[in-house]
């Protein structure tokens, strides 16, 4: 790794780098604060202008939309009472009673160091163990790549809001739109109908930015826009924290940290799910577990540290098994292909410096987030008073802006559009997003490895009786049935405790 520090530094006395991490880092934040907005979509949205750049200018500039993104989340929550994403929901439950208190200044500063310490720390892990894990990874097959990516769709539908069929059926359109074009092994074409537009497949800014952006910029122009709540700014100057707060909440931050960077590891969970473990974990801990809900400040502190530091988590495995550990990353492995980056164990021999290079890159980000915030505490409520009849239609602009950069053609743009009410339908009909990202991106990986295990073995049984594919196989089967397990074990119970 140290071999790589000269090429890394060389990146950051480049002005133009400098100039696009602060200006993405800057408009992450606000894309974090605002409900609605996330530092996913501003990746996706801005994904496109990154086509002609160098590739190591790429990889600063869209990890600081999303890094800064990750950590401007918790201003809408603590100042507004509304979720800036859902990594930051429960945020909601204990940051705005405290603002309510006069307290908002205490909240923020404790909503961005949180942040720093998760984002920090879990690069460093990351940087450390992504080549561990890459190594493990030289001894895996076409077997356990397959089961690999099947368990990572499976862990999304395992948690999938309401209806577990309803995610099923959004990851069926995610390996459907992926199967268009020809098909990896023998060269078939699939679903193209004689369209040369289809031929080479449907890109991914524009199937993921007309289900995910534009959808949702439609949606909330048909609702009709609901103006948010005034916010003051009295009372935001200073830090707000002391050394009597660090000591307080060492346990809290130490076990929400690892909280983070464990489910952030495990592929398709990321910060939606790690804060809401990590807040339970510290009201259970807690020794007045009656005050959450209420203002308690470990409610902030936990899911706060806890889904920033799923972001070194989420990396690991989209480095070392080219495996993405949430949607955005995903997004990531999309934009680093474009750039002729291939994620996984051949990465480190073959391009190590990129990898070092955005672990370097998050750590640098997490202290100019910070820095940002600090200085800028006083300023956040201007941030959510920007007018959303001004705001959304320039996000509109810049999707079919992006469409039309990543294709070159307005054939594409309409496509775009057409995949924008593929959203709505799914919107209306309650099927979430985040397993069509995951199958979208991960289909064509995981059918290629499929079709080379079925080529060496000639059998299904093998991914059964290879050892880590059987393991990975079973769980993926045990996260479909997890609803049916569950009612079993819930009735198991009842009829115990009834007798």
């Amino acid at each position: 790794m140290i071999e790589y520090l000269p090429y890394i530094l060389s990146q950051f006395i480049v002005p133009e780098n400098v100039a696009l991490m602060i200006a993405g880092t800057f408009v992450g934040i606000i894309f974090g604060a605002i409900p609605g907005l996330s530092g996913t979509m501003a990746v996706m949205l801005f994904m496109p202008l990154t086509y002609s750049m160098d590739h190591a200018t790429a990889i600063i500039f869209l990890l600081s939309l999303w890094i800064g993104g990750c950590s401007g989340a918790f201003i809408g929550s603590v100042l507004l009472g509304i979720p800036g994403s859902a990594s930051a929901v429960s945020t909601c439950w204990d940051g705005h009673p405290l603002a309510k208190q006069g307290k908002a200044s205490k909240a923020l500063a404790i909503g961005m160091t949180a942040s720093f310490m998760g984002t920090f720390f879990s690069a460093l892990f990351g940087g450390f163990l992504s080549e561990q894990v890459a190594n493990f990874a030289f001894a895996m097959g076409a077997w356990e790549y397959t089961a690999l990516c099947l368990v990572a769709m499976t862990m999304v539908l395992a948690i999938s809001k309401g209806n577990m069929f309803k995610g099923l059926a959004s990851t069926s359109i995610g390996l459907i739109l992926a199967s268009v074009g020809y098909s990896p092994i023998d060269a078939e074409p699939r679903f193209i109908f004689d369209n040369i537009y289809l031929m080479g497949g449907l890109g991914m800014i524009v199937v993921l930015t007309g289900i995910f952006a534009v959808s949702h910029i439609l949606i909330t122009f048909g609702k009709g826009f609901v103006e948010n709540p005034k916010v003051s700014k009295e009372g935001l100057k200073g830090y707000g924290l002391t050394p009597r707060d660090f000591k307080n909440e060492a346990g809290n931050i130490i076990r929400s940290f690892f909280i983070g960077l464990g489910i952030g590891f495990l592929p398709g969970m990321g910060s939606g799910l790690s804060n809401l473990v990590a807040y339970s974990s510290a009201k259970n801990a807690s020794k007045h577990p009656e005050e959450y809900g209420h203002g308690a400040e470990g409610g902030v502190w936990a899911p706060e540290v806890a889904n920033n530091a799923s972001i070194g988590g989420a990396m690991i495995p989209m480095a070392a098994l080219g495996i993405p550990g949430d949607s955005t990353t995903a997004l990531l492995i999309g934009a680093l292909t474009i750039h002729g980056l291939e994620m996984g164990p051949m990465v480190f021999a073959n391009s190590g410096n990129v990898v070092y290079l955005m672990f370097f890159t998050v750590a640098l980000v997490a202290v100019v987030v910070f820095i940002m915030q600090l200085f800028g505490k006083r300023y956040f409520p201007y941030i959510l008073r920007v007018p959303n009849h001004y705001m959304y239609p320039a996000l509109l602009v810049i999707s079919l802006a992006s469409a039309y950069v990543d294709s070159g053609n307005l054939y594409k743009v309409g496509m775009m559009m057409f995949f924008c009410f593929v959203g709505i339908l799914m919107a209306a009909g309650g099927l979430p997003n985040s397993p069509l990202i995951l199958a979208f991106i991960l289909g064509p990986i995981m059918e290629k490895n499929m079709l080379k295990a079925f080529q060496y073995s000639g059998t299904w049984t093998s991914f059964f009786t290879r050892p880590v594919s059987g393991i990975l196989m079973v769980i993926a089967i045990l996260c479909v049935f997890s609803p049916v397990i569950q009612s079993i074990y819930k009735r198991a119970k009842k009829s115990k405790e009834a007798v």
